[in-house]
């Protein structure tokens, strides 16, 4: 039997109508949405299904919104196919889907953290303040340089290793808008903004990593079933006491998305399910690796063709 690991996405892959096919065809996933609206409060549902777009793209909405889309596709997964998982990863905020699936958070209580955590990451810089630019086709020692060159006294580092030659990089507006300029001058052409509200994984979320601790304080963590490659270390996590102090250093930390793909594959992973909205990690699994094969779920047509 070739090994198997779920992947969770993370956010940038909301859209308005995500999780209504599955909600439509299967009680299950009617149910997960539903245990959403009455732990966030309001018809979060409602924002998955029908947007509108702009009230999706709050990060406070997106967060949780994701997270619920995906927990429900995993758990159409898991009772309409035999396929079981040997680890679990996701990308930011797809971590809480992969600690869901592995038992260690509650789903109630993972929907109200991300909720809170969106709220904190969004709060922690003003809008407009910071700013978030992917670089392609850089060596990360040489955006590194890049990065000291463009600081001038102000934030700027590599935000997410995605996958070879796609590095996003975060920080202060003004700092962010030098890298761009000398990666540009130095022959990297494919330098670009990216549409975020914050400048997320990087030093300027230290406050925001600060407030989840006191928000993770209050919630039970349960042993693992399945280890999760966290985003930090990019090795896998089995000890249920790491769990809440992995998720704070996230926050401002970079997201190792490359090398945790890596690791799986060296765990004898052959074959990556996205599960929830979008095919995003699917896309960068396949440039990571030519050796294992990469799919998604999010709706009715994707379910069958796994």
């Amino acid at each position: 039997m070739s090994k198997i690991a779920f992947i969770f996405p993370g956010q940038g892959s909301q859209y308005p109508g995500m999780g209504k096919d599955l909600a439509e065809n299967f009680k299950i996933a009617r149910d997960t949405f539903e245990e959403a609206d009455d732990a966030v409060g309001f018809r979060l549902s409602r924002l998955c299904f029908e947007g509108p777009e702009e009230e999706l793209k709050l990060t406070a909405n997106t967060q949780p919104a994701i997270l619920t889309t995906s927990v429900a596709a995993l758990r159409v997964v898991q009772t309409e196919t035999p396929l079981a998982a040997a680890c679990l990863a996701g990308h930011s905020l797809g971590e809480y889907s992969a600690l869901v699936a592995a038992g260690a958070m509650r789903f109630a209580d993972a929907v109200r953290t991300v909720r809170a955590r969106g709220t904190y990451m969004q709060e922690a810089v003003p809008v407009g303040v910071g700013a978030m630019a992917a670089i392609l086709g850089v060596e990360p020692e040489i955006l590194a340089d890049i990065c000291n060159e463009a600081a001038q006294g102000e934030v700027v580092a590599p935000a997410n290793f995605n996958s070879p030659g796609q590095i996003v990089i975060a920080g202060h507006a003004g700092a962010v808008g030098r890298a761009i300029e000398i990666a540009k001058s130095r022959g990297f052409r494919k330098a670009m903004l990216l549409p975020v509200s914050a400048p997320f994984h990087c030093s300027l979320m230290v406050p925001a990593g600060e407030r989840l601790a006191g928000t993770l304080a209050e919630v039970e963590i349960a042993p693992l079933a399945i280890p999760v490659v966290s985003n930090v270390e990019a090795k896998p996590n089995q000890e249920k006491e790491r769990v809440k102090e992995l998720l704070v250093r996230q926050v401002s930390s970079p997201v190792l998305w490359e090398a945790s793909v890596l690791q799986m594959v060296g765990l004898e992973v052959e074959r990556f399910v996205e599960i929830g909205p979008g095919k995003v990690l699917s896309g960068l699994v396949k440039r990571i690796t030519k050796s294992a094969e990469a799919g998604n779920v999010e709706d009715v047509a994707t379910l069958k063709s796994l």
